[in-house]
Formats: C-alpha cells, sequence, structure tokens
C-alpha cells in the first residue's frame, strides 16, 4: 500500500515536470547557444565587444590572433545569435547582439567566482 501512494506521488510529480518541460527544438537550441560559450577564443571576443563595436582587425590585433582566426569565431557567435554585424563603408563591424549576451557571461563569472 504504501509503494502505491509513493508511486501515484511520483507519477504525479513527473506529470507536472514533464508538462513544464520545454519542447525538444528549444533545448536543442539552448544547447547549442550554450555550445558557442564553450570556446575562451569567443569569450575574449564576447567580452571586446562589451567595450565597443569593433571591426575584424582591431579584434584581432588586440587579442593577437590572425584575422582569419578572429573571422572563424565570429561566424559561430553570429550562428549563435550572440552577435550582429554592420557595414560602414567597406568595414564590418560586430556588437552584441543584445544586453542578455552581457548578463549570460556575467552570471557565468559570478557563478564560477563563487
Amino acid at each position: 500500500m504504501l509503494n502505491e501512494v509513493y508511486s501515484y506521488a511520483q507519477g504525479d510529480v513527473v506529470a507536472a515536470v514533464k508538462k513544464k518541460m520545454p519542447d525538444e527544438e528549444i533545448l536543442y537550441d539552448v544547447t547549442e547557444l550554450f555550445k558557442a560559450f564553450g570556446d575562451s577564443t569567443r569569450i575574449r571576443i564576447l567580452y571586446v565587444l562589451f567595450e565597443s563595436d569593433m571591426c575584424v582587425g582591431d579584434i584581432a590585433l588586440l587579442l593577437g590572433m590572425t584575422q582569419s582566426a578572429i573571422s572563424h569565431q565570429l561566424k559561430a557567435l553570429k550562428n549563435a545569435r550572440l552577435i550582429k554585424s554592420r557595414k560602414d563603408g567597406k568595414t564590418v563591424f560586430y556588437s552584441l547582439s543584445d544586453s542578455h549576451v552581457r548578463t549570460m557571461i556575467d552570471q557565468g563569472i559570478e557563478h564560477v567566482t563563487e
């Protein structure tokens, strides 16, 4: 009898949690977003863009990397919708997509430094 009560209560919990779970597509998108944070160079680029919009050449100079390496990482960040770009003449400037990006990084740093 006790096992039946426990099983029923657990079934209620499982049903309640299942009801709140996001769709698989949303969970996949969140996974892809967090993958973008899985590279220290990309995190460094995001930090640079916290301070100012910048072009590839300036980011490469600041981080001591090649423009090709920076371009590769910018593409990954753009695909994850963490940054956006705008053209000014022949130069492309990159910036954070929105304030959520900084919030996520700040919370990550807070979490690891507690």
